[in-house]
């Protein structure tokens, strides 16, 4: 396991191939890297291209060989859920034999994922509306010293007035929205303590 997340991590910053590696690459190694870390089918067509600029065209029977083989060992219910909780993109690249028991851990992996996703979400929602609120009583509060300032003009103590206002109704709405997500974000923490439980 520690094999296929280190060569994952290790690909899954690569970029495209230079002249030398496309001369002088094992096209098994590569096809089992793209295959350990789970990459769609077409990747080849991408490692053609880059080294078509170079006048190279790689191995594609040893870079489906070992393709094979990584996918074989990426293939793997732990890894399968590993990918889900991550919240990555599974590109249904495992073999028959292998599909079922990394997909059904995949998809348990993947609804941990979905619930912790809306729980950070409703906090993040939160957490920006109480900043708008913070940002309008500010100017509320400079809106006050413009309507209390004697060499203010008419025109514009009536509109720090109307400012006021409109700004007091954004705070009233925005504060209903927070209530609405606090009780959502209640909702989906206890969604996610229960599936957390039938997981664990």
């Amino acid at each position: 396991c520690l094999v296929t997340m280190t060569i994952l991590l290790l690909t899954a910053c690569s970029t495209s191939m230079t002249r030398d590696e496309c001369q002088t690459v094992d096209w098994r190694t590569v096809g089992y890297e793209d295959g350990v870390a789970g990459r769609p089918g077409d990747r080849i067509a991408r490692h053609r291209k880059d080294c078509a600029e170079h006048g190279v065209t790689p191995d594609l029977d040893a870079y489906l060989a070992g393709r094979a083989s990584g996918l074989r060992e990426y293939c793997q219910p732990n890894n399968g859920y590993r990918a889900g909780v991550t919240g990555a993109t599974y590109y249904d690249t495992c073999p028959a034999d292998l599909a079922p028991a990394f997909l059904a851990a995949y998809e348990s992996g993947r609804e941990l994922y979905v619930r912790e996703r809306r729980v950070t979400d409703a906090d993040q929602a939160i957490e920006a509306r109480r900043a708008e609120i913070a940002r309008l009583e500010s100017s509320i509060a400079s809106r006050a010293f413009v309507m209390a300032n004697n060499s203010a003009t008419p025109e514009e103590r009536t509109q720090a007035v109307l400012d006021t206002r409109q700004h007091a109704e954004r705070i009233g709405r925005l504060k209903s929205e927070i209530s609405a997500l606090e009780q959502e974000r209640a909702r989906y923490a206890q969604e996610l303590e229960v599936y957390r439980s039938t997981v664990a």
